[in-house]
């Protein structure tokens, strides 16, 4: 079945994405303020689908980024590589005692009717001090890449990261490789860049290059502009909300040929009704809705889109690539941390309607 995506079957990459590194520091229930000890998670919204893609589907993956040459910065090289993960680096030197850094996230997990916590600190970060004419495009896409996926939290980073993402995806279309962008909408992270019209602005440059599109109604709204339901009217897992946007999402941005996103109802910070939709060439499609006993939700929106891509990247009928992504998303919110530990076997036994009974 037609996906409208023209994949090429050969690269020495499969997928490689563009976008900054972090490391999140993760007190798991215990609020942050009350906290002695944490967990250190390497992430990244753009690198969690590399990551994802290569230890749980067996993908050749590579990320382009900033590295610090500082321990944190050796920290964080260290998980890339043994994710499986190509890096691509601009690398800067850290001067001892204000930067330029990588970014620290903050985290607590929160429990039943506590929700999550979340903050950042991103000052003096190297990612958002990338520029165009930073990486050799032509070196990196010079043994094929058949994907290449970028999102809004490097684009709000700074005036430059844009130009980077614009840059980087030109190169990719050239090269012939399908470009995906997950819009990710940030607010905290887009009030200092300059706010919602200055957002808009910005990411319609980028939408003008993207044939895969990640995100929901209200990333949709905040992200390009356009009007919508009002979100809070609506149940959380209702696709017609998500649907009656894709008009609006073509007249602008008309190459487009696919549009995914996530559907979560939250009754406890540790119970979800899970779901995901799909629009794909024309066609709609929706995920069957599971209840999920959640140990951690950070990036499960990222499984999600590793999971969907996935199932394109290999020829999967567009539904069985949406239970793909529905499946994986699910099943990441069970372990610590934003990258898989799932298999692909266990991705492929849910999206066919497993259970969790003991496997002998």
């Amino acid at each position: 079945m037609s996906n409208g995506l023209t994949i090429s079957s050969q690269g020495s990459l499969d997928f490689v994405s563009l976008g900054a590194l972090i490391h999140r520091l993760d007190t798991g229930i215990v609020p942050f303020r009350r906290a002695s000890h944490c967990e250190i998670h390497v992430s990244g919204g753009e690198f969690n689908c590399a990551a994802n893609l290569s230890t749980c589907f067996g993908l050749k993956t590579g990320i382009v980024t900033a590295m610090v040459d500082y321990p944190v910065g050796e920290l964080i090289d260290n998980a890339v590589r043994t994710l499986g993960v190509k890096p691509f680096y601009k690398r800067f030197k850290h001067n001892g005692v204000n930067g330029p850094n990588m970014a620290t996230v903050y985290s607590d997990r929160g429990q039943g009717v506590r929700p999550p916590i979340v903050f950042y600190n991103r000052a003096n970060e190297a990612g958002g001090m990338l520029k165009a004419g930073d990486f050799d495009w032509k070196e990196i896409f010079s043994g094929g890449v058949r994907w290449f996926h970028s999102g809004g939290i490097f684009s709000a980073l700074s005036e430059t990261t844009p130009e980077v993402i614009v840059e980087g995806m030109q190169a990719a279309k050239q090269a012939g490789a399908v470009v995906s962008f997950d819009l990710n909408y940030r607010a905290k992270l887009w009030n200092i860049a300059g706010g919602e019209r200055h957002a808009v602005a910005v990411l319609d440059k980028i939408l003008r290059h993207v044939d895969v599109l990640v995100g929901n109604e209200e990333d949709l709204q905040k992200s390009l502009g356009i009007p919508g339901p009002e979100v809070a009217a609506k149940s959380s897992l209702d696709p017609a909300a998500f649907f009656s946007m894709i008009d609006k999402v073509l007249a602008k941005h008309p190459q487009i040929k696919v549009v995914a996103t996530t559907l979560r109802e939250v009754l406890s910070t540790n119970r979800h009704r899970w779901s995901a939709v799909a629009w794909v060439d024309g066609k709609t499609y929706t995920a069957p809705t599971a209840e999920l006993d959640v140990y951690d939700r950070i990036g499960g929106g990222d499984g999600f889109a590793s999971g969907f891509f996935y199932g394109l990247l290999t020829g999967e009928a567009p539904e069985d690539a949406l239970r793909l992504g529905w499946a994986h998303g699910a099943l990441l919110t069970t372990f610590p941390g934003d990258i898989s530990m799932a298999s692909l076997d266990e991705v492929r036994a849910f999206a066919k309607g497993g259970s969790a009974r003991v496997q002998r």
